[in-house]
């Protein structure tokens, strides 16, 4: 969430900076009058216990008319709290300054393109005809357990998921990382409090009935909820994460042909980098992750592109995004496979993330995170890249070692 004492010392630079998210600022001026009653009411229950301590045995009527007095105001603030914190939690994040300004996807920066794309003499398949031919997913079965959008997968398909989580993690191990494997599900106070919630167009999450739980989206819920209400040494800082862990998305919006097949689907692998860091070490840090995703997928040998996202498609969490495009010959264009994002402290106010700094004052912390491998994309972008005219696929060569082969055949 935002930090209060900013929305009210800046009004006018908070409702610019949701404008440019595409989101209603209204919500900022819905806060401040809920906010100004909060506050008023506080004021008045202070000066009522303060008149409640000062009464003796004496004033036995007045004490029970201060008495309730008190228990009004309670309830109303009680209401009003609610009310503030539901319009707090509706705030996005604010985006940095210079983040490009535009609406839609259609307005990301392209910055640079990394590899050639293959040059293949046949007329490409795409990834579901490709993993159907070879029989290693299963779209079939899986809508008649789960339903449409989710899979199985099979034979050299399941053995090429082990591949690619396994490769992400020793590849993230030596860059640093502290490996975890996350629970696939969280409390509500942490998909929430990360900034997934659970209803409106951008609601992602598959709640459990009759429980506070939620399926997580991301293991970048589990991992912000690990130092949630601590306070951290400034020492310590750094802390790099990489979880690895099922995710489950809704996904209930229309994506016409880019949703087919692997590229959209309800519940895959993903293994996630998490940072926790100091506020002025973010920004660097943000760049360094998308530098690792970057040489990740050189390693696979995918060609990509690097986009900045535009302060519309951003989403609510970020500050500034970055993400990779694979290029996709069974579409003919390019199609995210990474994202990495600043959330500032925004993420950290939600879950009381906070450090001590070397002079005792206490901060929150900037939280980061970003995609290693999504199996679901990297599947897209492996079969599409290195299929061959007789419908074989050739592994990455950074992959034969955990495999064992080097081509998945007929």
């Amino acid at each position: 969430m935002l930090d209060i004492n900013f929305i009210r010392q800046n009004p006018d630079k908070t409702k610019n900076g949701i404008k440019r998210k595409g989101a209603n600022s209204k919500i900022v001026d819905d806060f401040l009058a809920f906010d100004k009653i909060w506050r008023e009411l506080i004021k008045e229950f202070d000066n009522l216990r303060a008149s409640q301590k000062k009464l003796g045995k004496e004033n036995i009527e007045e004490a029970k008319k201060i008495k309730q007095q008190i228990r009004s105001i309670e309830e109303e603030l009680k209401q009003i709290e609610t009310q503030r914190e539901e319009a707090l939690l509706q705030m996005p994040n604010l985006p940095f300054d210079d983040v490009p300004v535009g609406e839609s996807e259609k307005e990301n920066i392209i910055l640079r393109e990394v590899g050639k794309k293959p040059k293949l003499d046949f007329t490409p398949k795409d990834h579901l005809e490709l993993a159907k031919d070879l029989d290693i997913i299963d779209f079939e079965t899986a809508a008649k357990v789960s339903g449409s959008g989710f899979y199985y997968l099979k034979n050299g398909g399941v053995l090429l998921e082990m591949a690619l989580m396994h490769f992400a993690l020793d590849f993230l191990k030596e860059k640093g990382f502290s490996l975890w494997l996350t629970p696939d599900l969280a409390k509500k106070q942490f998909y929430t409090g990360t900034g997934y919630l659970p209803k409106g167009p951008e609601a992602q999450t598959y709640l459990i009935e009759k429980s506070e739980l939620g399926l997580i989206a991301t293991s970048e819920m589990t991992l912000a909820g690990i130092h949630s209400d601590e306070i951290l040494k400034q020492a310590d800082l750094p802390k790099y994460y990489a979880g690895y862990s099922h995710c489950f998305r809704q996904e209930s919006g229309a994506y016409g042909k880019y949703s087919k097949g692997f590229y959209r689907v309800h519940q895959f692998s993903k293994v996630e980098m998490f940072v926790y860091a100091k506020p002025e070490e973010s920004q660097n840090i943000h760049k360094k992750l998308l530098a690792i995703e970057e040489e990740l997928w050189q390693k696979l040998g995918i060609p990509y592109r690097v986009l900045e996202m535009c302060t519309g498609d951003l989403g609510t969490q970020a500050a500034r995004k970055f993400d990779l495009e694979a290029w996709m010959p069974g579409r003919d264009d390019w199609g995210e496979i990474t994202s990495a994002s600043n959330t500032t402290d925004y993420q950290a106010r939600r879950l009381n993330i906070r450090f001590r700094k070397e002079n005792g004052e206490i901060d929150f912390a900037h939280t980061l995170n970003g995609t290693a491998i999504a199996v679901s994309r990297a599947f897209v972008a492996i079969l599409e890249n290195y299929q061959q005219e007789d419908g074989s696929v050739l592994i990455p060569e950074v992959l034969q070692k955990y495999l064992g082969f080097s081509k998945i055949s007929k």
